[in-house]
């Protein structure tokens, strides 16, 4: 007892201690002792007492009892209030009266909460009060909450205070409740959640009075006591029902003083302080069991009457908070609250009604996230998306931060994304479906290894430390259970008699890459093939081609431990020798059959070397087959003959493949021997130079053929590529252009098991490799001349351009650094070019560029092709576009001309058009030095020149008057280039650094047009002028070969602003000279598609290749390079140039005459798609032929009408069949199928054969995703540009539209009808409106339909329209889909189409899709019930993949599915033109168009998270369509009620706060104030009954708990 008296002061003053600290300061105040008395007086205390003994327990019990007979009883109730009023009127301050009294009562709600009859009285002083305006709950509340906290602390801390607490020895027996005890109200039970509390007259919960007092309470603290000391083992038990007890006392006697304070007019931020406590409370309701022991907690335990009670009383708090009369808090806090998610919820109705209305909210309000064809969304490698929202992330950091190649939705709608995403898949749903579809997709069509790494989590038993990659989304399983997929559909081929060894060599490149990278798990992967093939279709292994892929990776690092270390190495072992068969080939000597004959052979013989442990599993016969292996390598490498390669049989073909599995090393070695069999050369020096160091050349041999290489193990490959790393880069010989073309052949047969990043990997292997200048030539020349494609398939351009820019800027201030400089220089141009997402100047992104003035005026025309062709990714970028402009203008004098700004882009424009021309500056500044300038040049170039002034010249000029040395000369010419000293001209060129070449060059443009302009004044004809400056220039790039031409040709187009300019460059491409060097290039060089070439390279002697500038004192040869190869990337631009200049002519007969020498331009196809989006509309059709005929169009899958339509006389739009088979190829070739062909097991064989067979053929006759299985899979080098078969596809497609001699409204109107109306076109013609198949087995890849296909309200009064003019029977038959399925991959494929379009086509889509939403029979029909729209709105605008089941497709649903899958694919820029949407809808008038808008346009707002203008402007727009509907000056068609539309309210609310986190919305989440301020604005011209439902959204810190607890506004409260 002397325990529990002991801790009675510190139980009652802890709440006071925890109180705010205003309430701490008044505990000393004078009235706080007589206060006390007066609370004491009336809960039954004794007035005599000290105040500090007032809630003091006695020393022993007989004396409590003795004290307790004899205390008088408390006044009535009623006086309490008189007696308050005299006691306080005692007192001068009544504000610190009032915080006192406020003080007390927090003190005593613990003391007391236990105790009914005095917490009852304690909630009559509360609202008594209230009646004199005593309280202030704003500080009353917060404090109470804050004591109530701290006191239940206490309680957890340990049972041993409980008792203190819960018994209240205050509490007297037999005390009778106070005759004015409150009101009772009945328990919430109501059944209609939207208005559980249509009155609320009492507390709002049961009355202490009405029930049952819990039994520990009413005990005597001698009772209690003697329960204290029961048996010990049930002590803790009781000891936690007492604070059980406890607490739910305290809670409940809580909740009924804030039901009273909820009465008043509460600040917003006391508001969110209750309700953020009763949630608390709510989720952790169940902490009871702390302490308990769980297994016998959880039988005994069940929740008991106090603890319902204070649930129920806190479920009406929340309410009240949330009732939408007040909305004192938005709804969608329990949206966000997770407090649906309560584990273990207690049996009790009340809660569950809370809990299911979360639910219906929360899940038609994350609807409003989710685009419209959520199940179909699925990657297509075809762009490459930034993931938004992205940190802030410079350079080439930013392109691991990608878009998820699949999407799933959190709970609120918001896209998961990486690890989250991939563990949120179940295996069997449709999302592990979804995903498998993805991968699928990937392995047949090889998108870059770039993909696969963002993409791919590593194996569990590989993973380290490191977290995983940001958009990493498929595991290990998924990989797996696809690879395996991959395979049994091959085997299925294979065993169809169809070749598809192309096919098995792409896949051992991903398996090797996947392997490596850990993305599969060895031991698992074995395991899981071994119960496929055994469980499905044991007869389908006939070959050896999976221990062929297997053999492929026995020697990555990760196979090799599996096979050493591993617990399960024998069973491993015996699966792996499970797979082996005796091939039986119809054709014995065919090269892949002897491979696949030998192939268990090799692997028996290596894991025979690999641990003893296995061997007795091995088989004997295979070990001894590898004797014959043995055999014939002895026969083919007798003595010193070397294998002949190009003269190999198949069987010996066959037979190398076999010994690069077995003897990998003596192989290489072969092939080495092979390349240098030639023997080697000395290469004599030049006539400029007088050398004693001698040069060794590789004489030249022919290349290995790609059949030959295609077939080496991979082990064999790296090994070859390691051995001729080591020859090109670091021996003392220069190679042959045969070893180079053979290296460079290895990388491109296997691109993602072989890949390298050059510069570093030669930094890692040896730092100072790269200072030698013959391997730095070498690697640039391998770089533009052969690998650049697979750069850019690789996502490593922009790494390799600041590689490039660091050789660039380390030489272009250096005197005679001409060669490598121009060849870098070119590179860079090249990759720049090659660029076609956001890039930034500079890796690190500050300060100027370190580009030279030619790279930056290259950035700039690629940055306007890029913007205008594919749009800016990520809104950041935009940003940062400015920043990038000064740095590139900071260190460049160029202005752009007005003709070609009119084409740029205009964010571009606008950035560009104020600049200053400088050119008439630069004029002057000639003026003033030319008299000096022309006399140097008399002293320096006279034909009788001094020799030694030379070096004085180089030495002691003024570099200013340097950069005039050029333009001088031309002067001095007159027209007769032998009037000048070209020998010392060319020597002090060469002296000079390469920027101060360039600069001499642009002066040279700049004074040339100056000077023609002059002498047009004096009369000369222009003709003869032009001609004159032309015999000149062509004096100093060809005869003399005194500067680049490619920089000469880059300046004169980019002075196109005079009228000259263009004409001399179209005169200098017309010359003979430059046709000769063209066709010479074309004649020695190899043919375009270099790696076919079976014959010897022919090396072009140095000074023939490149000239005397740049060859000079040169010596190293060149292999690719050539002055003419330079000219690559400067034609098409100087085509872009013509075009701008409307000189239509000239340039159709630039591209005749260059067409067979663009053919070697390693990325002709992105010129020709980029050329044609970036002037669509400007392009006359003959020019449009004309571009189209650089690529070769035997090897573009173009349709077969298109010829007819671009060439036709008469041009009209195709018909409809055109446009629909232009998609079809898009579904077939480049959307993932919707399942797996050859999958077997659990989803049977009905389904595969059903899936995507049509209805009127056999499923054998299409295979899934290889329609053209014939042809095979194309392999990287077959299709380097674009890179994969299915962006070839896609971008033909698109090439095709932007060719059609029609409007792009003609195009879009025709692409849309198709989709709108394609699945009645479709099912009419094959089975009429209701007799269609539903589809069977759809159920795997298509979500089950919610309507049970009730279409009354949708099908009366409408007649079924159709696509007219398409070929239905051939559409569907050659789709292998069902009609169901083939419509909604339609408008998949239709969307992604349009997005690579230019954003002329875009408008007309917006215009297309508003006018046929606004004309759609049901909206139009003025007859048709609120209730009749409502249903068929709701109905419209789910996932079209229902309808589509259901064969009820509607106009809306598959036109917004349509925006929606159009949407996905834009970048973020491009997403602001979709607004014309919205306003060629408005005004809007009607709920229903209200709802299709919002379904339109809120899934955008979650992608624009990080790009705040844009997010706003969508958000105001939608507000704007509310104001249509909802203003106060509206009139609706029909009256509604503002409840209509809370889920519409709720998605505002979720929005925003996804906007202000930045992404997916936390608990501590916080709206951007700029946010809540578009919102408060928007709101007041809202009716009073929708505006009040968002109220919370406004900066208000008066009306809005956001802006009431938000720390930037409640600083600045302005």
């Amino acid at each position: 007892m002397d325990q529990s008296q002991s801790q009675r002061p510190a139980s009652a003053s802890a709440p006071i201690s925890s109180s705010t600290s205003a309430s701490r300061a008044y505990q000393f105040h004078p009235a706080r002792a007589a206060i006390l008395d007066l609370f004491n007086l009336y809960l039954g205390g004794s007035s005599r007492q000290k105040p500090e003994d007032s809630v003091r327990e006695y020393p022993n019990k007989t004396q409590k009892r003795v004290l307790a007979l004899n205390r008088e009883l408390p006044p009535r109730n009623e006086q309490f209030l008189l007696d308050f009023e005299q006691l306080q009127s005692q007192f001068a301050d009544q504000d610190q009266v009032r915080a006192v009294t406020e003080s007390v009562l927090i003190s005593l709600v613990v003391p007391c909460s236990g105790h009914a009859p005095r917490a009852e009285f304690l909630l009559f002083a509360f609202r008594s009060l209230c009646s004199i305006s005593y309280i202030n709950w704003d500080s009353l509340l917060p404090s109470l909450l804050s004591s109530v906290s701290s006191a239940e602390m206490t309680m957890g801390q340990g049972s041993q205070a409980m008792p203190a607490v819960s018994s209240t020895s205050l509490s007297q027996p037999g005390m009778l409740p106070p005759s004015s005890s409150i009101p009772n109200s009945s328990n919430f039970q109501s059944s209609n959640p939207a208005s559980p509390l249509p009155s609320v007259h009492g507390i709002g919960s049961p009355a202490q009075s009405t029930i049952e007092p819990p039994s520990c309470a009413t005990l005597s603290p001698a009772k209690s006591s003697d329960i204290s000391c029961n048996a010990q083992q049930s002590t803790a038990r009781v000891n936690s029902s007492i604070r059980d007890n406890a607490v739910s006392s305290l809670r409940q006697l809580c909740c009924k003083i804030i039901l009273a304070g909820l009465e008043f007019n509460l600040k917003p931020v006391t508001h969110a302080e209750i309700f953020y406590h009763m949630l608390n409370w709510l989720v952790n309701w169940d902490q009871r069991q702390q302490g308990i022991d769980e297994s016998d907690g959880v039988k005994s335990w069940r929740p008991d009457k106090a603890l319902i009670e204070w649930l129920h009383s806190c479920l009406d708090v929340i309410w009240l908070l949330v009732e939408e009369d007040k909305c004192r808090v938005p709804f969608y806090e329990l949206l966000r609250s997770g407090v649906q998610f309560i584990e273990n919820i207690p049996d009790d109705e009340a809660l569950f009604t809370l809990i299911l209305e979360i639910h219906r909210r929360r899940d038609m309000m994350a609807m409003h996230m989710q685009m419209l064809d959520q199940h179909l969304h699925c990657p297509t490698f075809g762009t490459h998306r930034i993931l938004s929202p992205t940190p802030n992330i410079a350079g080439e950091a930013i392109a691991n931060m990608r878009y998820s190649p699949i999407t799933y939705p959190s709970v609120l709608g918001e896209p998961l994304h990486g690890e989250d995403l991939a563990m949120s898949i179940q295996k069997g749903s449709l999302d592990w479906e979804r995903a498998l579809r993805c991968i699928r997709h990937a392995l047949r069509t090889t998108p870059s290894p770039d993909w696969w790494k963002r993409v791919l989590l590593v194996a569990p038993s590989y993973r380290g430390p490191q977290p995983p990659t940001p958009g990493a989304v498929f595991t290990s399983e998924m990989i797996c259970e696809a690879t395996i997929d991959r395979i049994i559909e091959l085997l299925k081929l294979t065993n169809s008699e169809i070749n598809c060894w192309q096919e098995w060599l792409i896949l051992s490149d991903i398996f090797f890459f996947l392997m490596k990278s850990g993305c599969i798990d060895f031991v698992d992967f074995v395991d899981k093939l071994v119960s496929r093939v055994t469980e499905g279709d044991p007869q389908i292994l006939k070959t050896n081609h999976v221990t062929w892929l297997l053999a492929q990776v026995m020697r990555a690092e990760l196979v090799m431990n599996a096979l050493n270390s591993d617990v399960r190495k024998v069973e491993t072992t015996r699966k792996l020798i499970s797979f082996h068969r005796e091939d039986r080939s119809s054709d014995p000597n065919n090269s892949q059959s002897i491979l696949l004959d030998f192939i268990s052979s090799c692997q028996n013989l290596r894991i025979w070397s690999l641990n003893t442990s296995t061997r007795d599993y091995l088989n004997n016969e295979q070990l001894q087959k590898g004797k014959q292996i043995d055999e014939w390598w002895r026969q083919v490498s007798k003595g010193d003959r070397i294998m002949d390669y190009m003269n190999m049989d198949e069987r010996s073909i066959g037979m190398f493949w076999v010994v690069s599995y077995t003897m990998a090393q003596p192989a290489c070695e072969t092939v080495m021997s092979w390349l240098s069999s030639a023997g080697v050369t000395e290469l004599l020096p030049g006539p400029n130079l007088q050398s004693n160091e001698r040069l060794m050349v590789t004489r030249e041999v022919s290349p290995l053929p790609m059949s030959l290489l295609s077939g080496f193990s991979m082990n064999l490959c790296l090994k070859l590529a390691y051995q001729m790393e080591e020859t090109l880069f670091v021996g003392q010989v220069v190679p042959s252009i045969a070893m180079v073309e053979t290296y460079t052949r290895l990388l491109l047969i296997s691109p993602h098991s072989l890949f390298r990043s050059h510069f570093s990997n030669l930094a890692q292997r040896n730092p100072a490799l790269l200072s030698k200048p013959g391997v730095t030539l070498l690697v640039l020349e391998i770089l533009n001349y052969r690998l650049l494609p697979l750069y850019r398939y690789q996502g490593k351009s922009k790494a390799l351009m600041y590689d490039i820019t660091k050789i660039i800027s380390a030489r272009k201030g250096k005197r005679g650094e001409h060669r490598v400089f121009r060849l870098a220089e070119n590179l860079c141009m090249n990759l720049i070019l090659s660029l076609r997402d956001f890039f930034t100047v500079k890796r690190e992104g500050k300060g100027p560029t370190e580009f030279t003035e030619t790279l930056n005026r290259i950035t700039i025309i690629t940055l306007a092709i890029t913007i205008k062709t594919r749009g800016i990714a990520d809104a950041d970028h935009l940003l940062y576009l400015q920043t990038m402009l000064e740095q590139i203008m900071a260190t460049s004098q160029h202005t752009w001309s007005e003709k070609t700004l009119r084409y740029f882009p205009s964010v571009l424009r606008d950035a560009l058009v104020g600049r200053m021309d400088k050119r008439s500056l630069a004029i002057q500044q000639w003026q003033q030095t030319e008299t000096t300038v022309i006399n140097q040049c008399k002293q320096l170039l006279s034909p009788s020149a001094d020799p030694t002034y030379v070096t004085t010249y180089i030495s002691h000029s003024f570099p200013q008057h340097r950069h005039y040395l050029c333009a001088g000369a031309w002067i001095l010419m007159h027209g007769h280039p032998e009037n000048i000293n070209s020998a010392n001209l060319a020597r002090v060129l060469r002296e000079f650094s390469p920027e101060e070449v360039t600069a001499n060059i642009y002066t040279m443009v700049d004074v040339l047009l100056h000077h023609i302009q002059m002498e047009l004044q004096h009369g000369h004809p222009i003709q003869d002028l032009v001609l004159k400056a032309c015999a000149n220039l062509a004096f100093f790039v060809w005869t003399q070969e005194l500067v680049p031409f490619d920089i000469l040709l880059l300046a004169l187009i980019d002075r196109d602003d005079d009228p000259h300019a263009l004409r001399i460059v179209i005169n200098l491409l017309e010359r003979q000279e430059l046709q000769q060097r063209v066709k010479l290039y074309c004649m020695n060089r190899a043919p375009p598609e270099h790696w076919l070439h079976s014959g010897m390279f022919k090396r072009v002697e140095l000074q023939k290749a490149l000239g005397n500038h740049l060859s000079w004192k040169d010596r190293y040869p060149t292999f690719f390079d050539d002055v003419a190869a330079r000219l690559l990337p400067v034609i098409p631009l100087i085509v872009y140039r013509l075009i701008e200049n409307d000189a239509i002519e000239q340039a159709d007969r630039i591209l005749a005459v260059y067409s067979p020498f663009l053919a070697y331009h390693p990325l002709k196809f992105t010129f020709v798609r980029d050329i044609l989006a970036y002037f669509y509309g400007h392009l006359p059709g003959k020019l449009i032929v004309r571009i189209l005929k650089v690529l070769d169009l035997t090897k573009i899958p173009f349709s077969e009408s298109f010829p007819q339509h671009i060439t036709s006389s008469n041009p009209v739009c195709p018909p409809m069949d055109y446009f629909a088979t232009l998609l079809l190829g898009l579904v077939n070739n480049v959307i993932p199928p919707l399942h797996n062909n050859s999958k077997s097991g659990a989803m049977g064989e009905s389904l595969c054969n059903s899936m995507r067979a049509p209805h009127n053929k056999t499923p054998a006759t299409s295979q899934s995703g290889l329609a053209n299985a014939s042809e095979g899979q194309k392999a990287f080098y077959q299709i380097q540009d674009p890179g994969t078969y299915t962006q070839l596809v896609l971008e033909t497609a698109v090439i095709e539209l932007l060719s059609l001699p029609v409007s792009a409204s003609q195009i879009v109107s025709s692409l849309v009808q198709i989709v709108v109306n394609i699945q009645p076109t479709l099912i009419q013609s094959s089975n009429g409106l209701h007799g269609a198949p539903n589809g069977v087995g759809q159920a795997s890849v298509l979500p089950t339909s919610p309507s049970g296909g009730s279409t009354d309200s949708l099908s009366a009064g409408r007649s079924t329209p159709s696509a007219s003019g398409i070929n239905t029977s051939n559409i569907v038959s050659r789709s292998g889909y069902t009609c169901q399925q083939l419509s909604c991959l339609l408008i998949q494929a239709c969307g992604l189409l349009l997005a690579q379009l230019p954003p002329d086509f875009h408008l007309q889509l917006y215009i297309e899709a508003s006018r046929i939403i606004k004309e759609s029979w049901w909206l139009t029909d003025g007859k048709r019930s609120l209730g009749e729209l409502d249903s068929a709105v709701g109905y419209a605008l789910l996932d079209p993949t229902w309808a589509a089941q259901d064969n009820t497709s509607t106009a809306i649903g598959n036109i917004v599915a349509l925006l929606h899958s159009f949407f996905s694919n834009l970048p973020q820029e491009w997403l602001e033109g979709t607004h014309v949407i919205i306003k060629h809808l408005r005004p809007v008038t009607s709920v229903a168009m209200l709802r299709i808008a919002f379904r339109i346009m809120g899934p955008l707002l979650p992608r624009l998270a990080n790009a705040h203008s844009l997010f706003d402007k969508t958000l105001t727009l939608l507000l704007s369509v509310m104001v249509d509907v909802f203003g106060r000056n509206s009139q609706p068609s029909h009256p509604v009620e503002a409840s209509e539309i809370a889920d519409l309210i709720d998605f505002l609310h979720h929005v925003i706060h996804y906007e202000g986190q930045g992404g997916p919305v936390q608990a501590n989440s916080k709206p951007r104030p700029e946010a809540l301020a578009l919102c408060g604005r928007a709101s007041e011209s809202l009716r009073p009954d929708v505006q009040h439902l968002l109220s919370h959204l406004k900066p208000d810190v008066n009306s809005s708990i956001y802006a009431a607890t938000h720390p930037k506004l409640v600083q600045n409260p302005s």
